[in-house]
């Protein structure tokens, strides 16, 4: 038996990868992101592993930070200041939206963050960058897990039951992660270029709070304004909350959720394009 030495020299040579630097506005590429998937799953248990070791109350803290702020705003907005609630009690009406918000707020934090705080991988390997702010809000989801079920012992002690429309929920929690995913990816990049952006963001993220109705009711604008206030996308998101869970709200605010999901997503394509055009340069400035 004969091997023909044109075809064993062939198979012998070996397969070359070229890695180019994108250009102008190329395409996004996210055939990428599920090539490397099992990076996104390491990443997401190091977060969480990096931020609950060496810590006293360990998860305990995904449930303090939303409840206690429930409590001050109950006692100043919902005691003091009688803000209206749309008949709900009013630590069930801050809290439902305090969860989201929540969610919504840390994920922006992490993904600003993520570039510049993994430089040492950036600078030594190649993966996809967008993979370090996608993983920093996935590890997000177990803290809104935990927070979660104080949210259903609160409705058990106000003899509160969830609405029939409750298996939206999902939705709104994907709406407040498209919202996070697509504003972080716009501030990581520009952090990395402008390193003010870690000063700005926390301003940033309490004046985004006071625009969206967590300490009281979309209700109080007059109506030929809410279709301008959905255009904080955590407007629609929050409503959709209190919709889905408690039915504060005759019917579902569609429109208001309407423009809210088309800003939301029209911030995350903008946001992907950008990431794109500066990844190339993510090297060198980290």
């Amino acid at each position: 038996m004969t091997v023909d030495s044109s075809l064993l020299k062939k198979s012998e040579v070996p397969r070359t990868v070229m890695i180019k630097p994108v250009s102008g506005w190329a395409a996004l590429n996210l055939k990428d992101l599920w090539t490397y998937r099992e990076l996104v799953y390491f990443l997401t248990w190091r977060n969480l592993k990096v931020r609950y070791k060496q810590t006293a109350l360990g998860a305990a803290w995904a449930i303090l930070q939303p409840f206690l702020t429930m409590v001050v705003f109950s006692i100043f907005f919902g005691n003091l200041a009688q803000v209206p609630s749309d008949g709900v009690p009013y630590p069930i009406f801050s809290y439902t939206a305090l969860l989201p918000w929540t969610l919504f707020a840390k994920a922006l934090t992490d993904a600003s963050h993520s570039l510049v705080q993994s430089s040492h991988m950036i600078t030594k390997v190649y993966f996809p960058r967008l993979i370090l702010p996608i993983a920093s809000i996935l590890s997000g989801l177990v803290d809104f897990a935990l927070a979660f079920l104080v949210l259903f012992v609160m409705m058990l002690y106000y003899g509160i039951i969830p609405t029939a429309v409750v298996w939206t929920l999902p939705l709104f929690v994907l709406l407040a992660m498209i919202t996070a995913l697509g504003v972080g990816i716009w501030l990581s990049a520009m952090n990395v270029l402008y390193r003010d952006v870690g000063y700005v963001l926390p301003f940033l993220t309490q004046f985004w709070m006071t625009l969206t109705p967590i300490a009281y009711p979309a209700s109080l604008l007059p109506e030929k304004w809410r279709l301008i206030y959905a255009m904080n996308p955590m407007t629609g998101v929050v409503e959709g909350f209190r919709w889905a869970l408690l039915g504060s709200t005759t019917s579902a605010p569609t429109s208001m959720l309407a423009v809210s999901t088309g800003i939301s997503i029209l911030i995350l394509i903008t946001g992907l394009y950008y990431f794109r055009r500066m990844e190339r340069r993510f090297a060198d400035m980290v």
